[in-house]
């Protein structure tokens, strides 16, 4: 009897409910949107780098190596040899590798050599491999490809020709004008540092520098692009390399063996361990998102006691009536909360709703451009808390206009009003 009392009284002031259950939703919609982002976000981060198992680079920290190996912030130590590389790379237990070489710049975005590896190996998000939007790869020295945000912001097309600049300034004095190299592939957007990076090849990076010396060109020595590809241009050293291993079983065994390389000093990371490590120093971030989700979650059921509070004056007959056909004080106390349980339940479901079509619409888009693969579905174990959680604020919120009626006098509501 009580909940079709509720129900009967909530139709009857159906415009009000109607506008207290829509702010309701809206704010469970972005409590619970905002939350799953939260959540994916982290995910989508420690997976930037996604099927690598070690990445190679001078002797240096962890932190160091991932930044400008793989979002091309800062630069090396030091470089790692090419002899080196090659005897790394023959080791019994590794698969394949990506040869990484930075140094060089494009109108501030960064340039990297390496060679067809990284296109067949590379991996991103849920093991994402890359994709050409236009073109292909290259297969010239003076070739280049382009991530999608380089071409969108410059502009540029297949078969238009770029200079290269040495330094990682957005304005270099300091230009390879007489090897330009020609837009050979576009690659489709990820969301990654790829989309912000030049690509050429390793012989590009050494044929640019063929007649260069400690970031100058060699006074009296001037070597044509022509002349420059009679020449051996093996590069003499690389900034790093990612690994892919046959058996991740022995990550751990060629991980050490790499650290205590007699060769040349060199530091062997896991880029997983790693991202998690950088994801911890920006948990602020984080912590952000999940103040803002307790705002909006504050913002909503403070807006529905209001409305329950403002409608408290136009029930003061309602509540009159009932108490005059024999309902009791806690009767009609737990009338009102029983309405506010309904109007937030309902609102649960339809915020529910609402959310599962909304990412089910901006799934792909998030992924192209943002790099932010979301799970469609957002409902978790941690769901039935935060669903808990609401419903018991509620609750407590809305003891505030139930004690008010409560309090209201059989005369308050009967009496006549001059």
């Amino acid at each position: 009897m009580l909940i079709k009392l509720a129900r009967l009284s909530l139709w009857n002031r159906k415009g009000t409910a109607l506008m207290t259950l829509l702010s309701l939703t809206l704010s469970l919609v972005l409590l619970l949107g905002i939350e799953h982002i939260r959540k994916e976000a982290r995910s989508s981060f420690t997976n930037t780098v996604s099927g690598t198992d070690l990445i190679v680079g001078a002797r240096s920290g962890q932190l160091n190596l991932l930044l400008y190996s793989v979002f091309r912030i800062g630069n090396a130590t030091a470089n790692v040899s090419w002899a080196t590389y090659e005897r790394i790379a023959k080791h019994p237990q590794i698969s394949w590798t990506i040869p990484l070489a930075l140094g060089d710049s494009h109108r501030g975005y960064r340039v990297l050599g390496t060679n067809q590896s990284y296109f067949e190996h590379y991996r991103y998000a849920n093991q994402q491999g890359l994709s050409f939007a236009a073109g292909e790869q290259f297969a010239g020295v003076y070739e280049a490809v382009l991530g999608a945000e380089v071409a969108k912001q410059l502009g540029y097309q297949l078969g238009q020709e770029i200079t290269l600049a040495h330094g990682v300034g957005a304005v270099s004095f300091s230009e390879h004008k007489d090897k330009p190299f020609v837009i050979k592939g576009i690659l489709a957007a990820t969301g990654t540092p790829v989309d912000q990076t030049v690509h050429i090849s390793l012989e590009g990076i050494e044929a640019i520098h063929i007649d260069w010396q400690q970031g100058a060109p060699m006074p009296g020595r001037k070597i044509s692009a022509e002349q420059t590809l009679e020449m051996d241009l093996t590069p003499k050293a690389l900034t790093a390399f990612m690994v892919g291993l046959n058996s991740r079983m022995a990550t751990f065994v060629v991980q050490r063996q790499i650290n205590e390389f007699r060769g040349e000093p060199l530091t062997a990371i896991l880029p997983g361990v790693a991202l998690a490590e950088l994801w911890q120093m920006l948990s602020m971030v984080e912590n952000i998102l999940l103040l803002i989700t307790l705002m909006v979650l504050a913002a909503g059921l403070v807006g529905m006691m209001t409305t329950l509070l403002a409608s408290m004056r136009e029930r003061q007959r309602e509540v009159a009536i009932l108490r005059a056909v024999g309902a009791s004080p806690w009767y009609v106390f737990w009338l009102i909360q029983l309405e506010v349980l309904l109007l937030t339940l309902v609102a649960m479901l339809l915020s529910a709703a609402v959310l599962l079509l909304t990412l089910f619409g901006v799934q792909d888009w998030l992924a192209a451009h943002y790099g932010l693969f979301i799970s469609v579905m957002p409902f978790s174990t941690e769901t039935l808390y935060w669903a808990a959680s609401i419903l018991a604020a509620a609750s407590v919120l809305a003891c505030i206009p139930a004690f008010v009626a409560y309090r209201k006098a059989l005369t308050d509501g009967l009496s006549v009003k001059l």
